[in-house]
């Protein structure tokens, strides 16, 4: 029989002319067969599941009634085991979703790294859900159908009532070795090429299932099911006692005994397959606690690097949405890493991929959608020799755009992240993805969000009250003055006239603190977005830091009534800087109360507006 090349030839003097062909699959063959089917079954969306799955717990009937029917008419058990395989059959040459079928292809998928855990328990819970509905539809088709008479009937009940009978521990070990049979089956039907052999080895595999007293979950559900509606046996314990430990047993058996077992048997060349060659597997952080989106949680086309972190080099990475729209924050990006000594832009073009996207788009569509985008990117490399900064570009194609702004600074570990603030761009996709509050809140590094009106730095407004948020614009401030002549005026809003000088020594105390030298000061007291409009009319720029509240995932929730920004003609620029969270502020949202600014902006859960800070009291600098 034609077969696959072997992957090594006898080592006999001959000139390999007349190289060995195997009959059948190697083990890394099987194996990147089952991923790939894995790989279209995670990307299928939940209707298509749900229904997949119904059917086949619909089909489980027909099993539970063969082996019901016959067992009652004939006085061996045996005749009535040789039609248990039935359903079964029906269900693997079918293509349907079952449940104990899913310990291995998405396992397989995940030991890979190439989907996350929380995507392989969603996958699990459509299918189980989808298998019980359909077993249950199946038991209520029997008990009010009239498909039994009484005999075959109170055989059937007797089925259930033999489970819930049987101890716990008992149920779990003969469910683990029928878990190991279904993904065993699994397994094989990938090895096998012809639905005659597929068919033999499913028929065979399933009988050891009655023959062997064994219990599979979805059909001991449908007994569940079907003798509470004829018996009027409450389910819940039985459903406790007998269908949760068949279901725990027949987990262990599928993942434990067959997914792990052959997933080690394999080489290091298993995935050596077009579909997954240039595809990232997840960070451990990811394939932990990632999405639930199944494999477009991995970007469909990454062209980012390894990077290896030089210490001394000042990072900024740019994510942009549109390389046409968005040079302002490249141009601006490349003047503030011209301020390091070794600085470097990382510029990043994220394109929104739909949810829908094939799984193998081909490699000349790949390439179209690479060489396009690189071209894109040619204004921003010339933008990065004008001033003299090594700029590097890279592309991602992924359906969760703004989410993976956090995962790419997460891999490329920046000093600084600068992105536009384009509601038609990356933030455009932002609300629909989770959980970005609490990302949101765990940032990887500073990030600048900037209102692009021009980006022209020549005249910097900085209202400050203090903290990490404003410790980052002043930095900003620093390197602007530095490579660009800005001039900088610092703004403190009080809360009365009587602070007024407080205010001023404040602002000189915090200008010499971050070596802000040649700048103006403004303390106003009153309304601040009043304030700060009004002080920014011949601003060209404006700089604002975070609330205690967060920025960023203010920004996403809509929640960040930030009028000002809307008010002045000015770009703004937003800042953000990490800060630790305790347990209980990730917990429950309790943000940390350390250094609470006196400079607090209206939203929605700010009522109160905090006193500022009471220094002492120097001789009054200059005013503007």
């Amino acid at each position: 029989m034609a077969g696959h090349r072997s992957d090594s030839t006898p080592d006999d003097g001959h000139d390999g002319s007349d190289d060995v062909l195997a009959d059948q699959f190697s083990t890394d063959e099987v194996y990147q067969r089952v991923v790939a089917d894995a790989d279209h079954e995670v990307t299928s969306g939940t209707r298509e599941l749900f229904f997949s799955a119904l059917a086949a717990g619909f089909a489980i009937t027909v099993t539970f009634l063969l082996y019901a029917s016959v067992t009652a008419t004939t006085d061996t058990k045996f005749v009535g085991v040789l039609l248990y395989p039935l359903g079964f059959v029906y269900i693997i040459i079918g293509g349907y979703q079952l449940y104990t079928e899913n310990t291995l292809p998405p396992v397989a998928l995940t030991l890979e790294r190439l989907v996350s855990i929380p995507t392989l328990f969603r996958h699990w819970l459509i299918v189980l859900a989808g298998n019980f509905v359909g077993g249950g539809l199946g038991a209520v088709a029997l008990a009010y159908g009239g498909v039994f008479d009484p005999g075959t009937a109170a055989v059937a009940a007797d089925f259930a009532r033999k489970g819930i009978a049987t101890p716990a521990s008992a149920l779990f070990v003969k469910a683990a070795f029928a878990g190991l049979i279904v993904a065993g089956v699994v397994w094989i039907n990938f090895a096998v090429r012809d639905t005659t052999t597929r068919l033999l080895v499913v028929y065979l595999a399933f009988l050891a299932i009655p023959m062997g007293n064994l219990y599979h979950v979805v059909v001991s559900f449908t007994e569940v099911v079907y003798l509470a509606l004829t018996a009027g046996v409450n389910p819940v314990p039985a459903l406790g006692g007998f269908v949760l430990p068949v279901l725990l047993g027949n987990t262990l058996g599928g993942v434990v005994l067959v997914t792990v077992v052959n997933y080690y048997q394999t080489s290091d060349r298993r995935l050596q397959i077009d579909r997954f060659d240039d595809v990232r597997r997840l960070s451990p952080r990811e394939w932990l606690v990632g999405s639930l989106a199944g494999r477009s949680y991995v970007p469909v086309i990454d062209t980012v690097e390894e990077i290896v972190r030089d210490p001394e080099t000042h990072r900024v990475l740019v994510p942009i949405g549109n390389p046409r729209t968005e040079s302002g924050v490249v141009e601006l990006a490349c003047k503030l890493a011209s301020f390091h000594q070794k600085g470097k832009v990382h510029v990043v073009h994220v394109v929104q991929a739909p949810r829908r996207w094939s799984t193998d788009p081909g490699d000349d569509e790949q390439a179209r959608i690479t060489a396009e985008s690189n071209l894109l990117l040619e204004e921003a490399r010339a933008i990065g020799e004008r001033h003299d900064v090594t700029l590097e570009t890279s592309t991602v194609v992924t359906p969760r755009s703004f989410e993976e702004v956090f995962t790419l600074a997460r891999r490329t570990s920046p000093d600084l992240v600068l992105m536009d603030w384009d509601r038609e761009g990356l933030w455009g996709s932002a609300r629909a993805e989770r959980p970005l509050d609490e990302l949101a809140n765990r940032l990887p590094c500073d990030f600048l969000i900037a209102s692009d009106r021009g980006l022209d730095p020549s005249r910097i407004l900085l209202p400050t009250a203090g903290g990490p948020d404003s410790d980052l614009t002043a930095e900003v401030a620093r390197a602007l003055q530095a490579v660009a002549g800005a001039e900088v005026e610092l703004l403190h809003v009080v809360a009365d006239e009587a602070d007024v000088p407080a205010g001023r020594a404040f602002l000189r105390e915090w200008a010499a603190e971050h070596d802000l030298t040649d700048v103006s000061i403004t303390v106003e007291s009153g309304d601040v977005e009043a304030a700060i409009a009004a002080a920014a009319t011949d601003s060209t720029m404006l700089f604002m830091g975070a609330t205690e509240q967060g920025l960023l995932s203010r920004l996403v929730r809509d929640s960040l009534h930030l009028d000002v920004i809307n008010d002045v003609e000015c770009s703004v620029l937003l800042a953000e800087r990490p800060t630790e969270r305790s347990l209980r502020a990730r917990l429950f949202g309790a943000p940390n109360r350390e250094r609470r600014p006196a400079l607090a902006f209206r939203d929605d859960t700010d009522t109160d507006r905090p006193e500022p800070t009471d220094p002492a009291t120097p001789a009054d600098p200059p005013e503007k």
